[in-house]
């Protein structure tokens, strides 16, 4: 190698990006007074791109690999310039580099509560978050619509704008979903792709591409979600409303018989009791989902109606009569008042 070559080996430069950081999308090169080498080395990484600006006009754009700066490998520029049949001398020249990877996990949600119009509960406040992932898919476009004359550009500075766009696109998305606020937990998937489809045309217009989007919350105001564990009690309850009714009045028994006079509405009050147990169950029935309209199970029917008890004779009345003031259950007041009426259905009053 002669003196001359090596004089002129000392003039080429290495122009790359080591990127030892996780937010960058985009870095210039910082070439001293914008002066380029004819023959350097323009080494882009995978997922990088290098993109030349020649006074405030895009050139050539370099995917990754070593690529030698000649009129050859920068056909844009070379036009730019005018060279026809190559240069000898430096160019000036600005380098942008371009992060093409994946920012993955980053972070949406609503600052502020958004109406909901729901066909069970009305109105509602809801909140919602989840995440996304972008990455640059248009390296020009990028530049020149966000990046512009920034020597750095991370992610920090397109996050809070993208952020806005998926809280209104979202709203719109639930809008026109019309999903009720009880299923929304089993639609997060359609809901995610949906939302994904709303944002892409924005992210194209600033060379981005939103390669993955989800929804991992919507949760409702406290007070609804309290209404909602209480309607779903109620629908477990109602099945075995008439049971249970009937057991509490069959334990109050042993009870009333220790006080005196307690059995005397006893018979009212049991007949009351099962007809109100059985109302509630039928009613809760109905709303949690017309269980009465249900088909009986295979190999059941539906009870027979009881037979009316036969009329008894006033001497029978009489005798049960003077069984229970024997046995003390009734006083002798009740005695009186209760023979008295007997003696009267019966026309002997």
């Amino acid at each position: 190698m002669g003196l001359m070559d090596w004089g002129k080996a000392q003039f080429l430069e290495i122009i790359e990006w080591l990127d030892d950081s996780n937010d960058i999308l985009a870095w210039r090169f910082p070439v001293r007074n914008q002066e380029i080498k004819n023959g350097a080395q323009l080494v882009c990484r995978e997922s990088q791109e290098a993109t030349l600006v020649s006074e405030g006009q895009f050139a050539d754009t370099y995917p990754a690999g070593t690529h030698p700066l000649t009129t050859r490998n920068m056909p844009i520029l070379a036009d730019l310039k005018g060279w026809k049949y190559g240069f000898e001398s430096p160019f000036k020249s600005e380098v942008y580099f371009t992060n093409t990877r994946l920012f993955n996990d980053l972070g949406w949600g609503t600052p502020n509560p958004i109406m909901m119009r729901d066909a069970d509960f009305g109105m509602l406040r809801i909140r919602a978050f989840g995440i996304y992932t972008i990455r640059v898919k248009d390296s020009k476009k990028f530049l020149k619509e966000l990046v512009g004359t920034n020597g750095v550009y991370t992610k920090d500075d397109i996050t809070e704008q993208l952020r806005k766009s998926i809280i209104t696109k979202f709203t719109d998305a639930l809008g026109e979903a019309k999903i009720p606020a009880l299923d929304l937990a089993a639609k997060y998937e359609d809901l995610s792709d949906l939302l994904r489809q709303k944002m892409d045309p924005e992210f194209q217009t600033m060379g981005l591409e939103c390669s993955k989007l989800f929804i991992e919350n919507i949760s409702l105001p406290e007070e609804v979600e309290a209404m909602m564990d209480k309607r779903t009690q109620l629908g477990m309850m109602a099945p075995v409303m008439g049971a249970y009714t009937q057991m509490q009045v069959a334990d109050s028994i042993p009870l009333a018989a220790q006080n005196p006079g307690g059995l005397a509405g006893m018979g009212m009050g049991l007949g009351m009791g099962v007809g109100m147990g059985n109302m509630m169950g039928q009613q809760m029935g109905g709303a949690m989902g017309q269980m009465a309209q249900a088909p009986f199970p295979a190999g059941t029917a539906p009870a027979a109606p009881t037979p009316a008890t036969p009329a008894k004779s006033l001497k029978e009345e009489l005798t049960e009569l003077k069984d229970l003031f024997d046995s003390q259950l009734i006083t002798q007041v009740e005695f009186d008042a209760q023979r008295a009426a007997i003696m009267k259905k019966h026309g002997m009053g």
